[in-house]
């Protein structure tokens, strides 16, 4: 069923077998065995990919259903007895200390018989993760629209520019300035506002990384303004006079028809309560 879900959301056997990390006669001899079993062809084989058929379109939601089910089960059994279930949560990377943390604390307060497992990746694995049923839950930056899902606002972030020097904004290449990736909204926004820049010299795709070499070895950065808003306040660094301001929104996205409703609500109340906390402080 994993085989083919992977066929259906790439329309490839080939990208779904690079994905599950076997080789394309595997996923084909794993698909004509679920078609056998079902009696009824899944997918219409294509020189430029496969489609899913009729009887595809049925199974999808079943096999989705099925996989989420077996993946919660094998998590809960190996519970220990005071414990009464388990919630998977995706974050976006750079977000541990600002969502993952305090969410942590507040299901240890308002749900201490309840596991949690947390995964910090980019946007692409953890949509695959949700649409696999391997995460309950995820807060990320490019959600893809799928039926199974839900997709609801859930913080917006500034992003700034800050030197470990006071300086204005300038164009051109800047000596020591790291270009930390904040995902795709941000990568555009950036283009537009700095359509000369050449490319960077260094580049990262986590922010506490940049922010590191950039208080131990000099340089300039975006990073997020409730992050460094203390670092600038104790003068360590400044804040790029002129330089614009990005707005960077995250998204809640979760299980349209989880197998447990309550667990889920509990779980998505803990990150509400953190993104009211984290706006207070923002305003």
């Amino acid at each position: 069923m994993r085989a083919f879900l992977e066929v259906s959301a790439t329309g490839s056997f080939q990208l779904a077998a690079d994905k599950l990390h076997v080789t394309q006669s595997t996923i084909s001899a794993r698909i004509k065995a679920l078609e056998n079993r079902l009696n009824r062809p899944l997918f219409i084989r294509r020189r430029k990919g496969a489609e899913l058929t009729a009887a595809g379109h049925h199974f999808h939601r079943h096999a989705l259903t099925a996989v989420r089910a077996w993946e919660r089960a094998r998590q809960e059994i190996a519970l220990p007895d005071d414990l009464k279930a388990i919630v998977n949560l995706g974050i976006q990377l750079n977000h541990w200390d600002r969502i993952a943390e305090p969410w942590l604390s507040w299901m240890q307060t308002h749900a201490p018989d309840v596991a949690t497992h947390v995964v910090s990746e980019y946007s692409e694995p953890l949509m695959h993760r949700l649409r696999d049923g391997l995460l309950d839950l995820a807060i990320l930056y490019d959600p893809q629209q799928r039926p199974e899902l839900v997709i609801e606002p859930f913080l917006t972030e500034n992003l700034i520019l800050i030197s470990s020097t006071p300086r204005d904004i300038k164009t051109g290449r800047v000596s020591g300035y790291i270009f930390v990736d904040w995902g795709d909204s941000f990568r555009a926004q950036h283009s537009l506002a700095f359509p000369e820049a050449p490319a960077p010299k260094l580049s990262v795709g986590l922010g506490a990384v940049g922010l590191e070499h950039i208080l131990k070895a000099e340089g300039s950065g975006y990073f997020l303004e409730e992050t460094v808003a203390p670092l600038i306040a104790e003068g360590r660094i400044h804040r790029v006079s002129g330089a614009p301001k990005f707005k960077r929104p995250t998204y809640l996205v979760y299980q349209e028809t989880p197998i447990d409703i309550n667990l889920i609500n509990t779980a998505i109340n803990g990150l509400k309560s953190v993104a009211d906390e984290s706006n207070t402080h923002q305003n």
